[in-house]
């Protein structure tokens, strides 16, 4: 197998690979771009097109994204699977992954459309220049853009795996992009409505791409995520790089739940109390007239809506930040 298909054990190991550039004997062209990040090119004669950006690490200790990447990079480069599409490999966060920690100073995943211009530290360094290499990247005019970024989460969930599709104003959701979702595994989509400042907000808002942040099961260690089935997800990537998808005009919705954000639930001081026990999990039903939490003065965030759930609720975010979010189910969808 060619060294540059070991990109996870060159980045973990903080190495950079004396060959920046290999091929495989299919003509697969790899370069390594800097620490954690890797292109695949395919013979102009296989191309079909597409340009594919697959993310994980933007939190250090989510490691089964980690290792599926890892597995269709080292396919790859065995010469097993063969692209017809561009790829960038990215591991987000180097300095995380190597310590097995979320962040090293803040969270990466939060500094995103330029919100990292007006922090400090790693993470804004490392969220700036993932930003180039994305814009870099997907600047080829006249190509499919793709990006899903992959991650698993602090907590335990209802719905285990589940996709958050960014908003930008003007631009509909589209339902081939939910029908893959569906086909990969997905059980449910938040469908935003508002910008964000997450890594696939950036791709998706700035650069036109479909973007996607997947959340596939629990945060563990390296090497312990047989609790984490990715197997739907990893098949259907395997296809997307070969281009041997089904057509997704001809797949089916059915079964996949849409869900909207009603509110988001900001922590304004060190007052703040969320109501909920430590260890609740992700798509907790809320039942109307609920007192979810409170801060400061006489900030109160009570349910009024039907149907209510909560997800990524961490009453230990900073001041001025995200703490939680009511969703609602998604009515009146307008789709591409």
């Amino acid at each position: 197998m060619l060294a540059l298909g070991k990109l996870l054990e060159l980045t973990l190991a903080g190495r950079e690979p004396a060959e920046k550039t290999q091929l495989t004997v299919d003509g697969v062209r790899m370069r390594w771009l800097t620490e954690g990040a890797l292109e695949v090119r395919p013979p102009e004669v296989r191309d079909n097109g597409l340009d594919l950006l697959l993310s994980a690490g933007i939190h250090g200790n989510e490691t089964a994204p980690i290792e599926l990447l890892d597995r269709l990079l080292q396919a790859i480069a065995r010469g097993e699977i063969k692209p017809r599409a561009r790829i960038l490999f990215l591991f987000g966060n180097p300095g995380a992954m190597r310590t097995g920690a979320r962040f090293v100073e803040e969270d990466l995943n939060r500094l995103f459309n330029g919100r990292h211009e007006t922090s400090s530290g790693p993470e804004a360094l490392r969220a700036c220049e993932l930003e180039h290499l994305a814009e870099t990247f997907f600047s080829p005019p006249e190509r499919t853009r793709l990006h899903y970024d992959l991650h698993t989460a602090i907590r335990g969930s209802k719905i285990e795996q589940f996709a958050l599709y960014p908003y930008k104003e003007g631009r509909a959701h589209s339902r081939n992009e939910l029908a893959r979702l569906r086909a990969a595994g997905m059980e449910a989509v938040l469908l935003q409505n508002k910008p964000s400042i997450v890594f696939s907000a950036y791709t998706y808002d700035k650069l036109g791409a479909e973007a996607f942040t997947l959340e596939l099961g629990k945060a563990r260690p390296f090497g312990q995520n047989g609790g984490v089935n990715v197997e739907r997800l990893e098949l259907r990537l395997q296809q997307i790089i070969e281009g041997t998808e089904s057509p997704l005009a001809e797949a089916s919705l059915d079964g996949l739940q849409l869900f909207s954000v009603a509110r988001e639930v900001i922590k304004h001081s060190d007052a703040f109390i969320l109501h909920l026990p430590a260890d609740v999990e992700n798509f907790c039903e809320l039942p109307k007239g609920y007192l979810l939490a409170q801060d400061t003065g006489k900030t109160r965030w009570i349910i009024e809506e039907e149907g209510a759930r909560i997800i990524f609720p961490n009453p230990k975010v900073k001041n001025g930040l995200r703490a939680g979010m009511i969703i609602e189910p998604a009515r009146a969808l307008a789709l591409a």
